[in-house]
């Protein structure tokens, strides 16, 4: 149960605390009074969408906090615990609205905003002003029979098979457009790989060709040099060795005077031995230079090649090899599509049998649940002054010629959610049959019917809380009396926080709240008031006479109140 909400700066909310109570807990207050925005503020604390304009004026940022008392919940726990949350029996859930953005904590971490909403829903289920609109829409049907506990097993299986089905028709689909677009490259492919194959491509082979290349090229200026460098040793004049040696010679008298010469006596040593063996590698180099135009004119026709099969598929040599293997493998792949398609089908014959059965159990588990469901929501009609009331829950099997799976010779349409139609039918009149619920119901009949899913579903997930804000919509009188009563013994099973304008309904509260708007200085700011029992019943009486409270309001109220005590 929600034990406080904490609000600032939210709209025309300055600050704001209230304490809640187990049971049935109603608002009340005048149109504008500031009840919605109380509702909002919860929303935006259970992870909805929140706007900076909630920011009140002349604030830095919006703040909304509930402490909730949720119990032993493993689900809860396990969700907190994989988000780095403390849990504990009663949770803190704060949500902080800035210019710059939002922020949300739970126990004072840090979370997601999917973190927060995905607590609020195990916790809190909050019915606005238009959500019986979804009554009306067919689509919304099927997710009403999928929340019952019963069925999410049967949910969960089917989906199992869905999604290994559409991965094996999705591979098939692949499979098949690869096939279309291989025929229409197979020649051009085949062209490529015996122009590549006959180009013998090897990865190293122009660096290594340029080398060479380079050599032949300049064969004769490399013998040129290197014979004058031989010359140098072995000339008719002095030669450089003989004049080092004198040197040498030189120097080795004037290092036994004057020890300075040493060191130069050792770097022309150096230098003899390096020039000689310099002499003698020019010598023995000129042996080994080819002189060989016709090996030169090959290597260049070969380098031509590479660059024309270059610069025709856009690629370096490294780059076209691996190319080539591509295309080989793409070509073994299509002679072998057959027997691929082949194993594909294979598979998918044998996963339409899983599927087929899955939704089977699903749509027969649907079935059972819609024919109690409506049973159930016939016996609550009537505690809600709809006494001949039919409700029927059609589960249809979806057919399409693109279907998965056949089923007494027609294709069943398959999607994530199953292969079922799910619609609503309702009669509210004795003698009539039963019509689409968008086509027959009132405004106050689909709020009797949502108030009537929303008990049986609540007996169903043992949810915590519930709020409803304003779902008396389009009921007055005995009808609202009897709406109270029934959320009066629905608060039995969780708390209730309900939004309403109907003293029959108000007068059923355990704890009863004015919200009110005043005008303090400039500023006009929304509050709202714990009411003692007599203000309850003033209250009520004020519903139910406007302004003016009379004595007869007054009497009325209290029968009222004290008629609803006696029955519950």
């Amino acid at each position: 149960m929600i034990k406080s909400l904490y609000i600032k700066d939210f709209a025309l909310i300055d600050e704001l605390e209230v304490q809640f109570e187990a049971g049935l807990n109603v608002m009340t207050g005048q149109t504008g009074a500031g009840k919605s925005i109380i509702i909002g503020a919860l929303n935006m604390i259970l992870g909805e969408r929140a706007d900076t304009e909630v920011i009140r004026q002349g604030a830095d940022k919006a703040i909304a906090e509930a402490t909730i008392r949720v119990g032993e919940n493993r689900f809860l726990k396990k969700l907190l615990e994989e988000n780095a949350v403390d849990y504990s029996v009663e949770l803190i859930l704060r949500r902080e609205i800035r210019q710059s953005g939002s922020r949300a904590f739970i126990n004072d971490t840090p979370v997601n905003i999917s973190v927060l909403k995905a607590v609020g829903d195990q916790l809190v289920d909050l019915h606005g002003q238009h959500d019986h609109q979804m009554l009306l829409k067919d689509e919304n049907h099927l997710g009403v029979i999928d929340q019952f506990d019963s069925v999410q097993p049967y949910v969960d299986a089917y989906r199992k098979e869905y999604s290994s089905m559409a991965e094996l028709q999705k591979e098939l689909r692949n499979l098949r457009r690869r096939e279309r677009e291989l025929k229409e490259k197979t020649e051009l492919y085949q062209f490529q790989v015996k122009e590549l194959e006959a180009a013998e491509l090897d990865a190293h082979e122009e660096e290594n060709m340029i080398a060479e290349m380079n050599l032949l090229d300049n064969a004769e200026d490399l013998d040129q040099k290197a014979a004058a460098i031989s010359d140098i040793g072995s000339g008719d004049d002095v030669s450089l060795i003989e004049m080092i040696n004198t040197i040498k010679l030189h120097l080795e008298d004037m290092a036994r005077i004057e020890p300075e010469f040493e060191t130069y006596l050792q770097e022309i040593n150096t230098a003899r031995i390096s020039i000689q063996e310099t002499i003698h590698f020019a010598e023995r180099y000129r042996g080994r230079i080819e002189f060989n135009p016709a090996r030169l004119e090959t290597l260049r026709r070969r380098q031509s090649e590479l660059n024309r099969l270059q610069k025709k598929y856009q690629r370096t040599i490294p780059d076209l090899i691996g190319y080539y293997n591509e295309i080989k493998a793409e070509l073994n792949i299509a002679e072998n599509f057959d027997l691929e398609i082949e194993r594909i089908e294979t598979k998918i014959e044998h996963q339409t049998e899983l599927l087929r059965d899955a939704a089977k159990d699903l749509h027969n588990k649907r079935v059972d649940v819609g024919s109690h469901l409506s049973a159930d929501i016939v016996s609550a009609l009537k505690n809600l002054g709809i006494m001949n009331g039919q409700f029927r829950v059609d589960v249809n099997w979806q057919f399409s010629e693109k279907g998965w799976f056949n089923l007494d010779g027609r294709f069943v349409d398959c999607t994530e959610k199953g292969c079922d139609e799910v619609r609503f039918f309702i009669s509210t009149n004795k003698g009539e049959e039963p019509k689409p619920l968008a086509k027959i119901a009132s405004g106050g009949e689909v709020s009797r019917v949502m108030l009537s899913l929303k008990s049986i579903l609540a007996k169903e997930h043992h949810l915590p809380v519930m709020i409803f804000d304003e779902i008396d919509t389009g009921i007055s009188g005995n009808i609202s009396e009897k709406v109270g009563r029934e959320m009066r013994k629905l608060s039995a099973y969780c708390q209730i926080i309900a939004i309403t304008h109907q003293p029959q309904i108000a007068s059923q509260a355990h704890r009863h709240y004015r919200v009110e708007k005043r005008e303090e200085g400039e500023r006009t700011l929304t509050r709202i008031t714990v009411l003692t029992d007599e203000e309850h019943i003033k209250e009520v009486a004020g519903l139910m006479s406007g302004e003016e409270i009379t004595d007869s309001a007054l009497l009325s109220a209290r029968e009222l109140i004290e008629r609803g005590a006696m029955r519950n």
